[in-house]
């Protein structure tokens, strides 16, 4: 379907959506510029965006596919898509595949979650069957265990497997305690949450000839947001043309980003969702450009994420490198920070998930390295511990399998607030 015109898209938004009538009302009749909008606060959307009642959507709800969004807390959140607009979603995401390294004739296993209306599945499932290469698509799904998948790759010679980095890495820790490889693996397509480098050496045992790319950057929510960039950098996308358009905003000024290597949290418009709008709606991503047209971006994380205890926050992606640079032999294949209360202070634990079973003294020693590289990036963490104020911080290592993940999609937590409430 023809996106419309964004002038169009907001008179439209106005005229029949109440939630954007209200948004709107102060603003002049010919506002037609993505700068002269307010960023819509998520969650005055949701609270208007329920069922029955709904404030938001532009019509009635009779052709129309719906995904949940949402963790697994708090009110769900349904996210409709008229029939022409999915398949032009998963049009323009199936040729994204394509980019990211999907050739004719590939055989992809689709390992991504589905069910209890999760749009994982069945979302890569449609852009596979409507990406411009002929593809054979097995159906597999994130509840499929990992021997299972792990038999199916030799059995059927999968060349390509698309799932959350968890679950990619689950497969790949199977295929390693069997002392098996999958030779055939050409391709490693991850979506959900971002591929972190601690996982790396994992897949590559398990996929030595295997590509890693980005199968898109999507939600069920916003919708599309970013094809996958061929290269190095997997974290690098660019805004689907004339369907989305991308913007970063400053975190505390709300003003434009456009300095390449300057994060800013991602806000997306959608040019062709008229049932259900997205203009400017924060995805809750932080991003930075890599050119100077503001064109293509590197997704940096969530917004804000990070512990934080007494005057110190551990933001995730900082530790993260931290810690990866600290372990040249990679024993380490999964992160999440912890915060724990004990003894009337706060404190954090750096979880750190393991392949099989390293031998207690290196991981100990590690340990110690680790921590000590930890106060050299953040020397304001022993200074504050020093004074009695936070614990120490300290190591827990763990199986690989036992980091703790959203239980409905899947995705690793980056951050545990094991705090008590009271």
């Amino acid at each position: 379907m023809p996106a419309k015109p964004l002038a169009e898209l907001i008179r439209f938004a106005r005229a029949h959506s109440p939630f954007y009538a209200e948004l709107y009302r102060e603003l002049p009749e010919g506002a037609d510029r993505l700068d002269q909008l307010p960023v819509i606060d998520q969650t005055a959307f949701w609270a208007a965006n329920t069922w029955p009642d709904n404030r938001v959507l532009t019509g009635p709800l009779t052709d129309a596919g719906v995904y949940k969004t949402g963790g697994t807390t708090g009110v769900p959140k349904f996210s409709p898509w008229t029939r022409a607009e999915h398949a032009d979603s998963v049009t323009a995401f199936g040729a994204g595949l394509v980019r990211a390294g999907l050739r004719p004739g590939h055989r992809v296993a689709n390992l991504f979650i589905a069910g209890e209306l999760y749009g994982g599945f069945l979302y890569i499932e449609n852009a596979l069957h409507h990406a411009p290469v002929d593809n054979v698509r097995l159906g597999v799904g994130g509840a499929a265990p990992d021997s299972y998948i792990a038999d199916l790759i030799t059995g059927f010679g999968v060349h390509v497997l698309a799932g959350e980095p968890m679950k990619l890495s689950a497969v790949a820790e199977c295929l390693v305690a069997r002392g098996e490889r999958a030779d055939g693996v050409e391709l490693l397509l991850f979506g959900g949450d971002l591929l972190f480098a601690d996982l790396r050496p994992l897949l590559a045992r398990a996929f030595p000839h295997a590509a890693v790319a980005s199968v898109g950057y999507a939600s069920n929510d916003a919708g599309l947001v970013g094809a996958p960039v061929p290269g190095d950098d997997v974290r690098v996308h660019e805004a689907f043309a004339d369907r989305t358009v991308v913007e970063l905003l400053d975190e505390v000024t709300g003003e434009p980003v456009t300095t390449p290597g300057t994060p800013g949290r991602v806000v997306v418009t959608n040019l062709f969702r008229t049932l259900m709008p997205i203009l400017r709606y924060p995805t809750g991503d932080r991003a930075a450009w890599v050119d100077g047209e503001c064109r293509r971006f590197r997704l940096l994380g969530r917004t804000s994420e990070g512990a934080r205890v007494g005057t110190v926050t551990l933001p995730t992606e900082e530790i993260r490198s931290v810690l990866v640079a600290a372990d040249p032999d990679r024993h380490i294949a999964g992160m999440q920070l912890v915060q724990r209360r004990w003894d009337g202070r706060d404190g954090v634990i750096l979880r750190l998930g393991h392949i099989g079973q390293p031998p207690p003294a290196d991981l100990a020693d590690l340990s110690d390295r680790l921590v000590d590289a930890v106060h050299r990036a953040l020397p304001l963490y022993p200074s504050e511990a020093a004074l009695g104020s936070i614990h120490p911080l300290t190591v827990e290592w763990v199986p690989r399998s036992e980091l703790v993940t959203n239980p409905r999609t899947g995705k690793l937590q980056q951050v545990l607030d094991e705090r008590p409430r009271e």
